[in-house]
């Protein structure tokens, strides 16, 4: 309460028609008027009051105090409070329509989830304009309205006497910490998108920490255009805040507010609420009125930064041209025209002779994108916010001959492009053959709608190779699809895509595991051992014609064999290829009979163990979900394993026809 008069020991409180007041006695909230006409001044109550709507004048409405002795019928003071009330509120999409409207919802908290709420914005991470150098989140200016269309609207709306407004500064501000991840453009228009491009101005993010707004006479609307600048990472959740504050000038005092002194024992004050009062914070002391609004960015709906699974539909593959595969990019480009899959294929002068690229993404059917092949140079997902969604590639650290292709290529409208680099030097499990994203799952309960991450790591082994932390960081900041870590490092490239795939099924979870499976491949041998084949040879040769397109097919899981085929001499249709004599070619017994071979694949077969119980445990699976594959590998555990035969770990399918690989290589007879 204010400062009564001496003697006082009750008071009275009465207000104009436009004004709510609440008291709150022995905490109890008592509205008034109430059957109590007057209320002890001990101990301490505290008078509530709000208003509904903004005020056409200065001071238009009043709250009276009159004090009262113990027993006395005459006040012996009155405090005359005048109130003018000004809305001031800072809206954006927090309900996820798609667009902005006013809403009583909390707007400084943020929630996940198909029923959460709370505005979302896009890193703006694509380029617009063919003539920039980098991605439209690393300059400060608007350079089109395709550029405008990637970022987020936010309306400041004031409603007012004009006087106040003119005795006062608007402030929209930033927190420090948020600065750098969020950029904010003004084009001084009355509606969303009218005005001029060149108008538009960066106003706030990066050094710009304020934004003194003047509203128009005749507007009660100001637009601003905000971008997200970075992803969620370990120093960075993703949140962020913008404030609007009404601060006085002291220099300016409204003409109309009442300024000689009312009669003696009145005292005249003069207050400024905000409409709706429920959620500002009035600061009497140094008269100001504040708003917050968070915001998440870089999320999509209520999900940041997603990378695609492998079971999904390929829509639009990217195949690396390289000395000697003329004929495979021929057969590469008929496979993608069967599948009506525009195939980009990226030439020598691009990839600088590596091969190991990516089978990827649209921008036509983000949902469902990726077939995700196999990734060494790049992966690829997408952001989404309620106004707009596009893929994104993620560029990786591996940098070899493709390390320019993802932004020089692929970042352009409408595709994005986000990179960590590894400080501490990249590995080969950086690679993202070794970065694989399950289907759907739930487990004990808890959805993982877009699936979950897999890399590889050296667990559970002390030292070893691991991915690069940044790139683990980064993952784990997205959120909803948290990654789990495998053991690949007993694998001599160390990926997690050597040993595991899934497939679309059409029953229980809708996919299948497939694991490689030492085990089942000598039960296989075996069991073609017994029925006569012993002495069947493994690995015979076929026209080279055939292999390359075999080779497309599942080129990623099939490192060794396919990189003999390509470091042999020119293809000749028809041709056994050079240095694929050199392949050896044993037959099932003398297979069987490799002591050293066995032992070294029932190691192998213990990390695959391993790793089955960690992804049924992750993923939620049961033993029927999961699909053994025949596969053996050879090395030692110095090196690693590699693929003893070409790997059956990854079949590849498109939208005619599902393409699984030839186990036995390119044999001669039927495969």
């Amino acid at each position: 309460m204010l400062s009564a008069p001496r003697g006082a020991a009750s008071f009275q409180v009465q207000a104009t028609p436009g004004v709510r007041l609440w008291l709150l006695h022995e905490a109890q909230s008592v509205k008034l008027p109430s059957s109590v006409s007057r209320w002890p001044l001990a101990p301490s109550p505290e008078l509530l009051l709000a208003m509904d709507a903004p005020s056409k004048d200065v001071g238009d409405e009043k709250v009276r105090i009159s004090y009262f002795r113990e027993a006395g019928g005459v006040p012996v003071g009155r405090a005359l409070l005048y109130l003018t009330c000004v809305e001031v509120s800072l809206d954006a999409d927090v309900n996820r329509s798609g667009a902005v409207s006013r809403t009583l919802l909390d707007k400084t908290s943020w929630t996940w989830g198909p029923e959460g709420h709370g505005a979302v914005l896009l890193v703006n991470c694509d380029r617009d304009d063919a003539g920039a150098e980098g991605p439209d989140n690393e300059d400060s200016a608007v350079l089109s309205y395709n550029d405008l269309q990637d970022m987020a609207q936010l309306v400041l709306r004031t409603r007012g006497p004009r006087a106040i407004f003119t005795g006062h500064r608007l402030l929209l501000h930033v927190d420090f910490g948020d600065a750098d991840k969020i950029g904010v453009f003004y084009g001084g228009s009355e509606r969303p998108g009218s005005g001029e491009l060149e108008k538009f101005r960066h106003v706030l993010g990066g050094s710009k920490l304020a934004y003194s707004v003047r509203p128009s006479r005749h507007c009660h609307e100001s637009v601003f255009y905000v971008e997200g600048l970075a992803f969620p990472d370990l120093a960075f959740s993703g949140l962020v805040s913008l404030h609007v504050t009404l601060l006085e000038s002291p220099e300016k005092i409204p003409n109309s507010v009442p300024t000689t002194p009312g009669p003696p024992g009145v005292a005249d004050l003069h207050g400024l609420c905000g409409f709706p009062c429920g959620s500002l914070d009035h600061d009497a002391q140094h008269s100001s009125t504040a708003r917050g609004l968070r915001l998440q960015v870089c999320s999509g709906g209520s999900h940041p930064a997603r990378c695609q699974t492998r079971s999904q539909i390929p829509i639009f593959p990217f195949f690396p041209s390289v000395d000697g595969n003329e004929e495979f990019v021929e057969a590469v480009g008929a496979l993608a025209e069967r599948a009506q899959c525009p195939l980009t294929v990226c030439p020598v002068p691009q990839n600088r002779q590596d091969r190991w690229i990516q089978v990827g993404t649209a921008p036509a059917r983000p949902l469902r994108a990726t077939a995700a092949l196999g990734a060494d140079e790049m992966e690829f997902g997408y952001v989404q916010a309620p106004y707009k969604t596009f893929p994104v590639v993620f560029d990786s650290p591996r940098d070899l001959g493709l390390k320019d292709f993802p932004i020089r290529s692929i970042l352009g409208p409408d595709f994005g492009y986000v990179a960590r680099q590894a400080p501490e030097g990249a590995s080969s499990l950086d690679s993202f053959g070794n970065l694989e994203v399950s289907p759907p799952v739930t487990v004990q309960g808890k959805e993982y709608p877009l699936g979950r991450i897999l890399i590889g790591s050296s667990f559970p082994r002390l030292g070893g190779r691991r991915m690069a932390k940044a790139v683990r960081d980064f993952l784990v900041a997205q959120k909803v699809q948290a990654p789990v870590e495998l053991f690949s490092d007993w694998l001599q490239v160390g990926h997690v895509d050597e040993f595991l795939s899934f497939v679309p099924a059409p029953d229980r979870k809708g996919f299948r595991l497939l694991l490689a499976s030492p085990s089942a491949c000598y039960q296989l041998l075996k069991e073609k051992q017994e029925e006569g084949f012993g002495e069947a040879t493994m690995f015979q040769g076929r026209g080279a014609r055939e292999m390359e397109l075999r080779a497309f097919v599942f080129p990623f899981s099939c490192k060794l064999w396919w990189g003999r085929l390509m470091d042999s001499e020119k293809f000749q249709p028809g041709s056994i290829p050079a240095g694929l004599d050199r392949v050896p070619k044993p037959t099932i017994n003398e297979i069987l009979a490799n002591e050293e071979l066995r032992k070294f694949n029932d190691y192998a077969q213990s990390c695959i163990s391993w790793n089955r119980d960690i992804l049924k445990r992750s993923l939620g699976l049961a033993e029927p979900d999961i699909l053994d594959i025949p596969q053996l590998f050879q090395g030692d555990s110095t090196s690693g394993a590699e693929a003893f035969f070409p790997d059956m770990m990854f079949p590849g399918w498109d939208r005619v026809q599902d393409v699984p690989p030839v186990g036995s290589g390119p044999g001669s007879g039927p495969g």
